[in-house]
């Protein structure tokens, strides 16, 4: 079993909390996780028609078998639960009694605002990140292969053929998942809707003209990306909120948590489909967004990513916020420094009076340059934090 780097933080978290939800998406790894932290925990899974049943009619009896805790696999299944489970946990001093699991952030998050507000502590767990995989920088494939890949841990352990596990694993989110949240009539034009997604990755996202595409309504695009937000499929960077007296967009950026599932929703199989294809830079953008997103979220922390553009296109790929001061970074594809990897750099420090700023790129070169901007490989970034 590949070590995960969320496990330090789940411990500590049970330490303090009587309920410790880990979410994620679907195949992410989260029982894994949660079995191998807590083995001597009982394990129940809510996906099991019998278990649910017994949990939805007779909740006092179901809680009544686990006295000193559980795991609940996929608890959001079982809603009506959570109330009978706060007495449980409100009657017992014990730490890191009961660990939920969940695939759909929404429906868990309702239950748990409603039932069991400040008695949780929460874990979001994504894909194998780079530095899980790969233990040492010189192991790493090279940047098309991972965007290929992706890391859901079947396609890392055992090694599941991508071209049979993307099949399968988008029939099983769209025909379960999908249904648990809204009851979706016409489920071909949804997969429609996320194929054309994933054609606008590291876009902005336009609800208007998407709708027109996909022929629905802009209200039921903004329910459907809900849905894939609250599923973990997407993440929508949002534009910083200071505008240095600019003029700037307001719309989020469209990102996948895994750059394998784009990959195979616009058809890519190859490298060297990879290789020509116009969206190659924007699939590299999102596999580095992605692995910022792990490294705060394996950490238990707020994802702290913005973006910035004006309205005469100047932009930069994301701001790290941290606090006081916002830190820029612009992300390249290509293994060769170009002076145009520095222009919206530049504006931006201008403009913001910050003193720093950074090229991520593919290539070998690590340059500080005089104007506080420092370029560097992706990786050896990644992997130096």
């Amino acid at each position: 079993m590949i070590p995960r780097k969320a496990s330090e933080k789940l411990q500590e978290l049970a330490s303090y909390f009587k309920v410790v939800a880990v979410v994620g998406p679907r195949q992410s790894g989260k029982t894994t996780l949660v079995r191998s932290i807590f083995p001597q925990k009982p394990y129940v899974s809510l996906e099991d028609p019998d278990q649910r049943r017994f949990a939805l009619e007779d909740a006092r009896g179901f809680l009544s078998k686990y006295t000193e805790g559980a795991i609940l696999d996929e608890v959001q299944r079982t809603p009506e639960l959570f109330s009978y489970l706060q007495g449980v946990v409100d009657s017992s001093r014990q730490t890191g009694q009961f660990i939920l699991t969940g695939s759909n952030n929404f429906l868990l998050q309702q239950s748990i605002t409603q039932s069991l507000a400040g008695r949780v502590g929460y874990l979001q767990l994504l894909p194998f990140s780079l530095t899980e995989r790969y233990p040492e920088l010189a192991e790493i494939p090279s940047e098309d292969e991972l965007m290929i890949k992706g890391g859901y841990p079947p396609l890392v352990e055992p090694g599941i053929p991508t071209d049979l596990w993307f099949p399968n694993y988008l029939r099983t989110y769209i025909e379960r998942d999908v249904r648990q949240v809204k009851n979706i009539t016409d489920l071909i034009v949804f997969e429609r809707f996320i194929h054309l997604l994933a054609g606008r990755v590291g876009q902005e996202l336009n609800m208007t003209a998407l709708g027109n595409e996909v022929g629905v309504t802009t209200k039921t695009i903004q329910s459907w990306i809900g849905i894939l937000e609250s599923s973990f499929l997407i993440y929508l960077v949002r534009p910083h909120f200071q505008n240095f007296n600019k003029v700037i967009v307001k719309r989020p950026k469209i990102y996948f948590l895994d750059t394998g599932l784009v990959s195979f929703l616009l058809g890519i199989k190859t490298v060297a489909q990879l290789n020509f294809h116009p969206l190659r830079g924007a699939l590299f953008e999102n596999l580095v967004v992605s692995e910022l997103i792990k490294e705060r979220t394996n950490q238990a922390e707020e994802i702290n990513l913005f973006f910035w553009r004006d309205k005469t296109g100047h932009e930069i790929d994301v701001l790290v916020d941290e606090g006081l001061d916002l830190f820029p970074v612009e992300i390249k594809s290509g293994k060769t420094i170009n002076s145009d990897y520095f222009k919206n750099l530049r504006f931006w420090m201008n403009l913001s009076q910050q003193k720093k700023g950074m090229v991520l790129y593919t290539g070998d070169q690590t340059q500080t340059r005089s104007e506080g901007i420092s370029v560097k490989n992706w990786k050896e970034f990644l992997f130096g934090r």
